[in-house]
């Protein structure tokens, strides 16, 4: 457990110490969120959607969520050719906690980029039905951003080119966020995104988030609770497999 406690403090740590790690994480959902949210605002308020601000931000924060988590996979691989993956490998602890800490502490920091940019959404008009729901949407984002960061911590382990892990990730990562509903209802796309839809894992996370954001969501929140939690224990122990094997 002390492994697991030390690794979780490392990774916050040197997010802290990051400020232009900090402040690029939100460049990409915070000009999701002004481009989508006032370009296409008129045209979804005149197709009866109402408000596209309010339907448009879970998608953004859950991005913000998603991008911070999976690309933590790629200090696996730098920590791993600089020798600090070495030196922890070696200690008398199991595979295992070092994965665990460092899967917790990359989640905890994907949730702190999340509620950046739920603060930042404020500012451009964005209002929360009941603000006690604040309480459910922080665990919709630390179940998706565990499961991304174990995605991510699973891919890295088989990866020794830090090169290859961002378009690897952006060719995964780009197709599960635009399929999740984040930008437009699913109940309003063709069959086969529908069904696509269905499959991808972070349609699960947004439509949770939805709920507690604004009361509004395609699917039973107990059902997005259960797949969450259901995929996230499923790649942790994925992640712990490749990880065991792992040469550092």
């Amino acid at each position: 457990m002390n492994a697991i406690y030390i690794l979780w403090i490392r990774q916050l740590k040197k997010y802290w110490r990051s400020k232009p790690r900090i402040i690029g994480s939100l460049g990409q959902p915070l000009l999701f969120l002004l481009v989508f949210g006032f370009g296409f605002g008129s045209i979804f308020q005149k197709a009866g959607g109402g408000s596209y601000i309010q339907f448009l931000v879970p998608g953004i924060v859950a991005m913000a969520v998603v991008f911070t988590a999976i690309f933590g996979g790629i200090e696996l691989i730098w920590d791993r050719q600089f020798g600090f993956l070495k030196e922890t490998m070696v200690a008398p602890v199991s595979r295992f906690n070092i994965m665990l800490g460092r899967t917790l502490g990359g989640a905890t920091v994907s949730v702190i980029q999340g509620v950046a940019v739920l603060l930042i959404s404020f500012l451009v008009g964005f209002k929360m039905g009941n603000l006690l729901m604040i309480f459910p949407a922080l665990v919709f984002m630390f179940l998706t951003a565990f499961f991304f960061t174990a995605l991510g911590t699973a891919i890295a382990s088989k990866l020794t080119d830090m090169q290859a892990f961002p378009i690897i990730m952006n060719f995964l990562v780009m197709p599960l966020f635009f399929l999740s509903g984040s930008i437009f209802p699913l109940s309003t796309a063709p069959k086969a995104l529908q069904i696509l839809g269905k499959i991808d894992p972070l349609t699960y996370g947004i439509d949770g988030l939805r709920y507690a954001f604004v009361g509004a969501s395609t699917l039973s929140p107990w059902l997005d609770l259960g797949v969450l939690v259901g995929v996230s224990f499923l790649f942790l122990l994925i992640g712990k497999h490749l990880f065991e094997k792992m040469e550092a």
